[in-house]
């Protein structure tokens, strides 16, 4: 019978990921930077220095805690004094930190830690877009699996300091049925029963592409159901038939495909409850951001 949305979903916690997850994520990037060591850094007088964090763009800041992690690993010594909160706003010209540390050790960890932090913020940045676009809707903003391969924990919690929801985190933690499984099934229903008796306790997501298989879906039960790439006519009337006698809205609707910061507010109007985008976290732009030696501009 028709479920709500069951725990195995990701929450919306803002916690970062585990510090192990961090330190793994800062040793590789260390490693692929560094190598057998940075022979230009040693060009440079060993002394202890200080250096200034620069925004040059408006953003959401995400990341300090990998920022931090790269250049501690260089220098377990390392004073990084944060003007601005994991999650902030700023506008471009915002000096975000000042660091007083060994030279050398700066200027080494300064383009890890600043990968890490354009890149998260890019994300918390577009996903807050996207959640202050639909604001007031009811729709909540989701992303997708279309990470970067190696940060999918760091961008997934970038989505959420955005403001944003996680989808599922990978293929073991929701069953999600698309056309091949309804095919190798037979239909669709055959195809939820057997999800639900291989994987009882696990979160069940059905993508539907017909309104016939929209109701096949919401007679049989799941937890969501996604409705992929409909036209805007057809995804209200899907709205209507979800919503409507027999089912009032027991099984959430998610949309996705297609979806951009120019019509996210009108699928959102239409009454679904999921908007999940793939774009959050795969067509980055990076934030504009630099490190310089000596201190702040005043």
């Amino acid at each position: 019978m028709p479920g709500s949305v069951r725990s195995g979903f990701a929450e919306g916690s803002k916690h970062p990921p585990p510090a192990d997850v961090i330190d793994a994520d800062v040793a590789r990037a260390l490693s692929e930077d560094l190598g057998s060591g940075d022979v230009t850094a040693a060009l440079l007088p060993d002394d202890p220095d200080i250096a200034y964090l620069l925004c040059k763009e408006a953003a959401v800041v995400c990341g300090r805690p990998w920022f931090d992690a790269c250049h501690r690993a260089l220098d377990a010594d390392v004073s990084i004094d944060w003007r601005v909160e994991e999650g902030d706003r700023v506008g471009g010209g915002t000096v975000l930190a000042t660091l007083a540390g060994r030279t050398r050790a700066l200027v080494s960890a300064e383009r890890a830690s600043l990968n890490f932090l354009q890149t998260l913020s890019a994300t918390a940045t577009i996903t807050a877009a996207f959640v202050e676009a639909v604001q007031g809707t009811g729709a909540t903003i989701l992303d997708t699996r279309k990470t970067l391969p190696g940060l999918r924990m760091a961008q997934k919690y970038a989505v959420r300091v955005g403001g944003g929801n996680n989808h599922r985190i990978g293929l073991f933690d929701t069953v999600m049925l698309k056309e091949n499984h309804i095919r190798a099934a037979g239909s669709l229903p055959a195809a939820i029963h057997a999800a639900r008796a291989m994987h009882p306790a696990l979160p069940l997501v059905v993508e539907v592409e017909t309104l016939q298989q929209l109701r096949e879906a919401l007679e049989t039960g799941c937890d969501r159901i996604l409705i992929d790439d409909f036209d805007a006519a057809t995804r209200r009337e899907a709205v209507c038939i979800a919503r409507g006698p027999g089912f009032e809205g027991s099984i959430p609707l998610e949309v996705s495909g297609g979806v951009d910061l120019q019509s996210v507010r009108a699928i959102a109007e239409d009454g679904v409850d999921f908007i999940s985008i793939g774009g959050l976290t795969k067509h980055v732009r990076a934030i504009d951001l630099s490190m310089k030696l000596g201190p702040p501009p005043a």
